[in-house]
């Protein structure tokens, strides 16, 4: 779940709404209903979107091979994940957002990391982010040292007038569009008579599953279910413009509700809730309790001494991730994080992302992405000669994407670039 995707997005200078713009708006008609939900899906993603990303930062490690000296680009979104790489300890981390308020909230986070005084004030912050000390934390430890422009979109105030550093008192992960997407998905579920929250009560594998056989499945096949997934405006909140609805509702041969329906069951079924901070998120609204729930990594309090000594080594920017990698020198990369950014790309776009990939890309790099379909969305639509620097490891993409705590992606794909001697790549899917 992204929401910086077009690679191709002028002058660094230019706005982030014409960038955001360029990355959605496929339709030439504003007015026709496709044009117009682009519209709106650009609108809403002017504000917060995702107040925590929903990519596995463990899967992502493993897979980028994440270490020290490394060099790696990685889309912001939420943030989590830029902060949980710095526990493996690599050389910089280059972080894009097309979306303003993503690019405030990772450089909240880092501060947060550096300025705060405790772990049990960072966790305060970030782990429970609804605690009525965190606003005075943020003006006496983080305004005085954030910038201007952070300082601007923290303070500023929401429709009700109120500064939105009150989010971490009000309860973050119940904000911006994701977050009101899991808060409508309970209060349906409350019109049906289930209590969503009950999962996390669940002591095994065995107990997940039949909750979600006897709670959760039924739901799928109510007239009130079964339409609003049939609405693309209605998924915005998972961080799905129009183009990628498609994509994705290929998997069940345009059945929108069995998609999603696959995707909780993953979620539900496939790992023990008890060390899955997404599905916390998804069923309880928030992260386990302390060190004893499940946590992503960069919450977990031995990294926080670490995660301090090392949020220097961090780059935000309000770029495109093509943008980022034109001031970038030769073969100066060891790892990309795509997110599923290019599930939104045209042809001519992932053409110029793969270009600028490609030349900065150190023999034996790694570029990791997600896309909302199975297949690797590359073969066909990238340049012959482009991809011929590359191996795409099929098995190990499936392996990954298996092992994605988060459930979300219908594909999890690693490519890793060739050296010299041009050593065939595996057969792509």
């Amino acid at each position: 779940m992204t929401t910086t995707t077009s690679p191709t997005g002028g002058a660094a200078g230019a706005q982030g709404a014409d960038r955001l713009g360029a990355a959605v708006h496929r339709s030439k008609k504003a007015l026709s209903k496709d044009g117009m939900l682009e519209r709106l899906f650009t609108t809403l993603f002017r504000g917060l979107v995702y107040p925590q990303i929903w990519e596995d930062p463990v899967v992502d490690m493993a897979a980028l091979r994440l270490g020290p000296g490394d060099r790696i680009i990685t889309i912001a979104s939420g943030g989590c994940n830029m902060m949980s790489y710095l526990t493996a300890d690599p050389a910089e981390i280059l972080v894009v957002d097309l979306n303003k308020t993503h690019v405030a909230l990772n450089k909240l986070k880092l501060e947060a990391a550096r300025s705060l005084p405790t772990y049990q004030s960072f966790y305060r912050f970030f782990g429970e982010a609804n605690h009525a000390a965190n606003p005075a934390a943020y003006d006496r430890y983080l305004r005085p040292q954030l910038d201007a422009e952070t300082r601007v979109y923290w303070e500023g105030r929401d429709w009700l007038f109120r500064r939105r550093i009150g989010f971490f008192r009000r309860g973050l992960y119940r904000r911006g569009l994701l977050g009101n997407f899991i808060g409508y998905g309970h209060f349906a579920g409350r019109l049906l008579g289930v209590r969503l929250s009950e999962a996390v009560e669940c002591a095994s594998i065995e107990e997940q599953k039949a909750f979600f056989d006897k709670k959760i499945a039924p739901l799928f096949d109510t007239w009130l279910v079964r339409t609003l997934s049939r609405q693309k405006a209605s998924l915005f909140g998972l961080g799905i413009p129009p183009a990628q609805y498609d994509s994705l509702a290929q998997e069940a041969e345009g059945d929108m509700t069995e998609v999603l329906k696959r995707r909780l069951r993953k979620l539900t079924c496939d790992f023990p809730i008890s060390e899955n901070y997404f599905a916390w998120q998804a069923y309880a609204r928030s992260y386990g309790p302390g060190d004893a729930g499940p946590l992503p990594p960069y919450l977990e309090s031995k990294h926080f001494e670490a995660l301090r000594a090392r949020v220097g080594r961090v780059d935000v920017r309000n770029l495109s991730v093509t943008e980022r990698l034109a001031s970038e020198a030769d073969a100066s990369l060891d790892g990309y994080v795509l997110l599923d950014a290019q599930d939104w790309m045209t042809d001519e776009q992932l053409n110029a992302l793969w270009t600028e990939v490609t030349r900065t890309a150190k023999p034996g790099a790694r570029v990791i992405f997600r896309t909302a379909d199975l297949p690797s969305l590359l073969p066909g639509r990238v340049r012959e000669d482009i991809l011929a620097r590359w191996t795409y490891k099929k098995e190990e993409s499936l392996a990954r994407g298996a092992a994605d705590r988060s459930a979300i992606y219908g594909g999890f794909h690693l490519y890793i670039r060739k050296d010299e001697s041009g050593a065939p790549a595996e057969a792509a899917p």
